[in-house]
């Protein structure tokens, strides 16, 4: 008997790649998808939705921009329906902490009759070393709308266990985890950290909101900057300075810290800079 492969949608992203390399690890057959798969997967056009859920029991879905993007719980409803419609058992999606949007998406799945695992995940420790703010570290200026508020941030790659074991193991269905690392740092905490781990000699410097939306404005476009400042404005106003247990419920070990991260992505030269 065939045994059915895993979607995971959004298999290019920082989780989503790493869910996949995890699966194949495992010798699980695993059925990528995205903007540059043989079949492509777009969240803009539901026209071939239904065929990359043919024969597939499992999946793990990443929402693109963000799942707290307006037409994020609408699109993960029909999703959802279409997926159930195929004969998927579970899904396993990847959520955002402390955004209203991303729990509305959340609910869709819940409500929808599918299994579900969701991991409602904090600022990501790879943000820092292969996204949006690795350029800003090697220009040596962190700046970001957070203030001196504390994040628990959780390391993508405790995530993409989780995910991994979710997609693996029936135990985890209709689980909701909580994904932080075990500590409170600021954003200038972080910018000490990788300095120490790096040899760099990088700062934080807080920023208005305004001043936040301008400058992603001019490099990403106002629809991206729009969604982006609002997430921040959201998520930044206290809501998440708590450490949750989600990763030891779901592995049972603790997360990653943000000092073990820096050390590794020091060592893999995130953030060396050009001889």
């Amino acid at each position: 008997m065939t045994t059915p492969p895993i979607l995971v949608i959004g298999a290019t992203g920082k989780v989503g790649r790493r869910v996949v390399a995890n699966l194949a690890a495992m010798d699980k057959p695993v059925r990528p998808a995205g903007r540059n798969t043989p079949l492509t997967f777009d969240w803009q056009d539901r026209s071939n939705w239904l065929e990359h859920f043919t024969d597939v029991e499992t999946a793990y879905v990443s929402y693109y921009p963000d799942l707290a993007s307006p037409q994020g719980a609408d699109d993960i409803a029909a999703l959802s329906a279409i997926a159930k419609k195929a004969g998927l058992k579970r899904m396993v999606l990847l959520s955002g902490r402390g955004e209203t949007g991303a729990e509305k998406a959340e609910q869709a799945l819940m409500d929808s009759g599918l299994g579900y695992t969701i991991l409602r995940s904090a600022w990501f420790n790879q943000n820092f070393s292969e996204g949006h703010l690795q350029p800003a570290i090697m220009s040596g200026m962190i700046a970001m709308p957070a203030g001196q508020r504390r994040e628990p941030f959780i390391d993508v790659d405790d995530i993409a266990e989780v995910a991994t074991a979710a997609l693996t193991d029936d135990s985890h269905d209709n689980q909701l985890y909580v994904l932080t690392g075990p500590d409170l740092l600021t954003f200038a905490d972080a910018a000490t950290a990788i300095n120490a781990a790096a040899g760099l000699n990088v700062a934080y410097l807080p920023v208005s909101l305004q001043d936040f939306h301008a400058g992603l404005t001019a490099e990403l476009g106002p629809e991206v900057a729009d969604l982006l400042t609002s997430v921040c404005e959201e998520t930044f106003d206290g809501r998440n300075e708590s450490v949750a247990d989600g990763v030891m419920r779901a592995l049972g070990r603790p997360p990653r810290d943000f000092a073990e991260f820096c050390r590794k992505a020091a060592v893999s030269g995130a953030w060396k800079k050009a001889a």
